[in-house]
């Protein structure tokens, strides 16, 4: 049964001409039924007539697969385009992009997927576990309402039982008790012996009678904070909004000061330099006092290209200093890293310049950024801008194209109005390669490049 139905992905979704693994739908359910789903059904009962050959071929291919964090950031992937594209959840487990103010589907996929009912319970378990019961809510919902009247296949992780389970516990960390003691009542119809559930019936039932504030099912459940909430609304009404497409070399803004270069590489460069970066690839990570270290607002992975060790990376070199006048050469300008950004993949709003003394940039010691080049390598079909949260724009994703702005002042001050994110991505795989310049050697080559502020 398993087989049959990957035979019949492969004969469809993946079958079709454009990249099935641009649907973040289909590359969540690729993932999962990698780590979890063929995991599930090499150990099952039901597996036993074949089961040395099956799990010994297991083995041998399992340190290929995807690992737990790759599962479980594209569980965030996906709660990150819900949250960010402000997407329907029931809509985006039927593989539509509808956003909640809008029937109207947000991007429409040629071919869609559709999520499981265990599909959806670990992306709840994902958040629960994070105790983010905003979120567990609304993605356990959607499996309890996908597992009832579903047979239990055996590469599921989850059951019916443990998304009643789980969702009622969501419900009443986050105040509803009436809707808790109504799940829990169900969970005891399937598990009547469960006594744990027997004695949280017993406590809501408790609340209920006390008439305690916020146990309604009137409630409205409350997106958490997070790091960046005074700069959020702005930076995600910039990502729902998909930008113009300019032309040629195009002044985006004169403050700060953002020009896109087309046509900055050819399709070839940019597919060696997906190639070359491949093998390289690690999750990013961002400045954190005088370290480094992965960070949640920075979803992607990255990796360094040398000059020395790649020709195509010389030319790049060159052609940046072509059109700006700078000098690119270690030290005064960092390697090439090339990023790319997987299911919701993002980098929440941040500066490219150091903002405190403490900052690894200058382990380097030629000074802050002063500079950013970001060449973007493949095509983004929906998502993926690049918003300047307080310059109130977004850029959206040009294939071979490439974006340059000052990060300081002529004084070398920060220049706050470059505070940028890169928004998610909904529907594509998006690759880009970064160049940060630093401010050394680059004082009379800024008076002469393009500058409006001179």
């Amino acid at each position: 049964m398993f087989f049959s139905r990957v035979t019949s992905l492969h004969d469809g979704i993946y079958n079709e001409p454009s990249d099935p693994i641009a649907n973040p739908i289909a590359a969540f359910k690729l993932v999962k039924r990698l780590k979890s789903e063929w995991l599930n059904v090499v150990h099952s009962t039901e597996a036993e007539e074949n089961i040395k050959v099956l799990r010994e071929d297991y083995r041998r291919m399992e340190s290929s697969l995807p690992k737990l964090e790759d599962l479980r950031g594209a569980a965030h992937g996906l709660m990150r385009l819900q949250d960010v594209y402000n997407l329907h959840v029931e809509s985006l487990v039927r593989g539509h992009f509808q956003q909640i103010s809008d029937p109207v589907d947000f991007y429409k996929l040629s071919v869609s997927d559709m999520l499981s009912g265990d599909d959806c319970f670990l992306v709840g378990k994902v958040a629960y576990d994070l105790e983010d019961y905003y979120h567990s809510v609304l993605w356990f919902e959607e499996a309890v309402r996908l597992f009832r009247g579903t047979e239990w296949s055996p590469e599921n992780e989850g059951t019916l039982e443990d998304a009643l389970d789980h969702l009622a516990f969501s419900h009443f960390k986050t105040g509803n008790i009436s809707h808790a003691l109504s799940l829990s009542r169900e969970l005891l119809l399937h598990d009547p012996m469960n006594r744990r559930v027997h004695f949280n019936v017993e406590k809501y039932e408790k609340l209920l009678n006390e008439n305690l504030p916020a146990t309604s099912s009137g409630l409205t459940l409350k997106r958490p904070d997070g790091i960046y909430l005074r700069t959020r609304n702005a930076y995600e009404q910039l990502c729902q909004t998909k930008g113009s497409q300019p032309i040629r070399r195009e002044i985006i803004s004169l403050q700060p000061y953002v020009v896109l270069f087309h046509g900055f590489v050819t399709q070839a460069e940019a597919k060696n330099i997906r190639k070359y970066a491949m093998p390289g690839l690690r999750r990013s990570v961002v400045a954190s006092g005088m370290n480094q270290a992965t960070a949640e607002y920075r979803i992607s992975k990255s990796a360094w290209l040398k000059e020395s060790a790649h020709e195509v990376v010389g030319k790049l070199d060159q052609r940046i200093t072509l059109v700006t006048g700078l000098n690119v050469q270690p030290p005064y300008a960092e390697y090439l890293q090339v990023v790319n950004y997987g299911i919701g993949g993002h980098y929440e709003p941040h500066f490219d310049h150091a903002t405190s003394d403490s900052s690894p940039l200058y382990r380097l010691k030629t000074g802050n950024r002063v500079a950013t080049i970001m060449i973007y390598l493949s095509p983004v079909q929906a998502g993926g801008s690049t918003a300047f949260i307080y310059a109130n724009f977004s850029v959206p994703v040009v294939q071979n194209a490439a974006l340059f702005w000052w990060n300081l002042h002529k004084n070398g001050q920060g220049n706050v109005d470059t505070l940028h994110a890169g928004c998610p991505v909904i529907v594509g795989n998006k690759w880009v390669a970064n160049k940060w310049v630093h401010e050394y050697e680059q004082e009379f080559r800024r008076r002469c490049s393009l500058n409006p502020e001179e």
